[in-house]
């Protein structure tokens, strides 16, 4: 279902630009990451990624991760069936779509209660009629770079693409973000934008999060005085 986003004071909370850490891995890690208490964190089930995260994430650990934080799940290209089993076995509050999934999938998922986020692509330019078919059946959409692989590029796009964004669904933005990108975030305002997407830009090996340099970055953009 398309979520409309309101700028009245009583709903002044969910104007504040929310924190998705993706690519966790390691137990320790996540942990660590945990306690800087972001939005929501990822986990990528996409065989043959470097971030690939069943062969060593214990369901009971994401299942006892605090209330505040929704743990996401990463999928591409993967069967409807797969998907709501993944998210059943690790308590996944929401799923991630990087493949070509179609509106039809993204509807049953919907439909069986797991809420979605399908992800697009940006290059030089972006057709928003794209995006037509996938409104009703999608909560989030995120936009994320083009380049050679389905999102981890490290790089961004050009951000005044969204300006021009004519829909109601809420949206992450993602792409090589960094410590470097906190004054323009600051400063930023997009119609729709929802969150930021961290992940490859503060990792010291794939999987393997900073947590001195998330905390500084989520210090910096939670003390955002226009969020």
């Amino acid at each position: 279902m398309a979520i409309v986003e309101s700028t009245t004071p009583e709903n002044e909370a969910h104007n504040k630009l929310r924190i998705k850490v993706c690519g966790m891995k390691f137990a320790e890690n996540i942990a660590n990451v945990a306690t800087l208490e972001p939005d929501f964190l990822g986990f990528i089930f996409v065989s043959g990624s470097a971030r690939y995260a069943a062969d060593t994430l214990d369901p009971r650990q994401l299942l006892a991760l605090p209330l505040g934080i929704k743990r996401v799940g990463v999928f591409v290209d993967e069967t409807t069936a797969n998907i709501l089993r993944i998210a059943g076995q690790y308590g996944l509050d929401l799923v991630q779509l990087h493949g070509e999934e179609t509106p039809e999938q993204c509807a049953d998922l919907q439909t069986a209660g797991l809420p979605v986020m399908k992800v697009f692509s940006v290059g030089e330019t972006f057709d928003f009629a794209t995006l037509m078919p996938y409104v009703s059946h999608c909560t989030y959409f995120l936009f994320d770079t083009k380049g050679e692989m389905r999102g981890g590029n490290g790089t961004t796009f050009d951000w005044n693409l969204l300006k021009a964004y004519p829909l109601s669904v809420p949206y992450f933005l993602a792409g090589g973000l960094d410590l470097s990108h906190v004054p323009v975030l600051q400063e930023l305002q997009l119609p729709g934008l929802f969150a930021v997407d961290l992940n490859s830009r503060f990792e010291a090996a794939p999987g393997q999060k900073d947590v001195e340099k998330l905390r500084v970055m989520l210090e910096a953009l939670r003390y955002n005085p226009m969020n």
